[in-house]
């Protein structure tokens, strides 16, 4: 048996071999907290559970078209027009199982083997396996505290350009300012991109502005991602949906109709009501709550450095005052301690961690944060020592 050369180079995500690692410990007994993803403690809104149960009991679930029921797709160009200010027709929307999905079919479709992406680093890891998966040369570029015009003027020519934003891990929000000097670039420099937005309704401070809604995004070939699995404590339900340029709607269909044809006509219920239920306030509130409990936790740590991010589910910490191998301090924690996290090396950063703070209830949370704090401390004051992995 043979494995094309293509396959036999890839490797598992390092997130979901983390999250696999802790699913094994758990079915084994062991008592794992598990930082390593952001999967949320709350349940997916009612009004999704019951529209979903009421069209599995109710109705007959047929075929759509591979890009989504009609009405789906309609009052999803609704929504964008609405919440992002990007005005999409319903052909211009396409329904799919989850953003990595999209992300996978929109840089297939936009790109041929060899053409370069740039991806900010820290990146998401699913940005760089895609790319990796269809024969991409990535451009990393590490993310500025600020994006400038000195920073655009320094980057690379490349046929597409990946923005998450919010962005994973760092929790940074992009502006107005930042987006619109980034858009002027991209027509510039004849620059597509990708935006993916799975995060746009968790934001803590500022406000999200898509990038789609300053520029043209047509002529500029903008694709912009959505997701229900943060923004409405869906993870596993894996729906989303990408707003392109008809052509590329297109382009992205011929790809899904073989692969998947359309996402499941359940999912597709779970989306539109989860993208026409109220945005959770309560949700929102309890995730700064616990943002604001663990940085508390981990202030009198002179071995992290760890900034309040403005979105998102994660917290990104900078240890390398520990000197450490971070791969090693993720597997001795999960080792000795039954906790686990993510190393940055993961997301593109040895000697940063990330913390997603989500899960459990807050007991659990903060003897999670009390095993990382106490074994970091032992690091740093010589009391432990950590084995590199193999």
């Amino acid at each position: 048996m043979q494995i094309s050369q293509r396959m036999a180079a890839a490797r598992p995500l390092a997130t979901t071999a983390m999250h696999g690692r802790v699913e094994a410990l758990q079915a084994a007994g062991e008592a794992v907290i598990d930082f390593s993803i952001a999967i949320s403690h709350f349940d997916a809104p009612e009004a999704v559970r019951r529209s979903v149960a009421d069209a599995a009991l109710h109705t007959r679930l047929a075929y759509t078209s591979v890009s989504g029921a009609a009405a789906l797709r309609q009052q999803l160009a609704a929504k964008v027009r609405h919440d992002n200010a990007i005005d999409a027709q319903p052909h211009e929307i396409i329904v799919t199982n989850g953003a990595k999905q999209a992300l996978y079919e929109a840089l297939s479709v936009l790109t041929d083997p060899g053409d370069t992406v740039i991806v900010l680093c820290p990146y998401w890891p699913a940005y760089l396996a895609t790319a990796q998966l269809l024969g991409l040369k990535v451009i990393l570029v590490d993310l500025p505290d600020r994006l400038d015009a000195a920073f655009l003027a320094a980057l690379p020519l490349a046929h597409v350009f990946i923005l998450n934003n919010p962005h994973n891990p760092s929790g940074k929000v992009f502006s107005a300012d930042e987006l619109g000097l980034l858009a002027a670039w991209l027509g510039e420099h004849d620059c597509a991109a990708i935006v993916d937005e799975s995060y746009e309704k968790l934001i803590f401070e500022g406000r999200h502005l898509s990038l789609a809604s300053l520029a043209d995004w047509r002529a500029l070939c903008i694709v912009t991602l959505f997701s229900a699995s943060q923004s409405y404590a869906m993870m596993g339900w894996r729906a989303g949906f990408a707003v392109a340029p008809g052509a590329v709607v297109q382009a992205m269909e011929n790809l899904q109709g073989p692969i998947t044809a359309a996402p499941s006509a359940l999912t597709q219920v779970a989306l539109g009501a989860a993208f026409a239920s109220a945005e959770s306030a309560a949700l929102v509130a309890d995730y700064r709550i616990r943002r604001d409990l663990v940085l508390q936790q981990l202030a009198p740590a002179a071995w992290i450095k760890m900034h309040c991010p403005d979105s998102g589910p994660y917290l990104w910490g900078d240890v390398r005052a520990l000197g450490c191998n971070t791969v090693a301090f993720a597997d001795q924690l999960l080792a000795q301690y039954k906790v686990a996290l993510m190393p940055g090396d993961a997301l593109g950063r040895p000697g940063w961690i990330r913390i997603g703070y989500i899960g459990d209830d807050l007991a659990t949370l903060q003897r999670g944060v009390a095993a990382v704090l106490a074994f970091g401390n032992a690091l740093h004051a010589g009391a432990a020592t950590l084995a590199l992995p193999a």
